[in-house]
């Protein structure tokens, strides 16, 4: 947490799919590759004041094992977002079925 109390917020993703996060207030790490995104989400993973890191779908399926490191800590929680254009390849909804299948012990979402 920020030394205010507050948790802050990181994406991390391409160019056109994160700049405009930055009128929310988020810190934004421009990552045109897997290695760029890597290492920002280790920076900011063990930074304790960052409780979500948002990662563009396009980047995220080969940050794998990193997002997979913190899947059981509270914090930070790492979501995947679509990326902008629409161009992800359905990395975000199979990140969120293994996630309720985790944690109910079987996809409900799978209908």
């Amino acid at each position: 947490m920020a030394e205010n109390g507050t948790v802050r917020v990181g994406i991390i993703g391409d160019r056109e799919s994160v700049l405009g996060f930055m009128a929310l207030g988020y810190t934004v790490c421009e990552a045109s590759d897997a290695e760029t995104a890597r290492k920002a989400l280790r920076e900011l993973a063990q930074d304790e004041s960052f409780g979500i890191i948002f990662i563009t779908e396009a980047l995220a399926p080969e940050l794998t094992e990193e997002i997979d490191h913190y899947k059981d800590s509270p914090l930070p929680a790492i979501i995947t977002i679509p990326t902008a254009g629409g161009a992800g390849k359905g990395y975000g909804m199979h990140a969120l079925h293994r996630a309720v299948e985790r944690a109910v012990g079987a996809d409900i979402l799978d209908q």
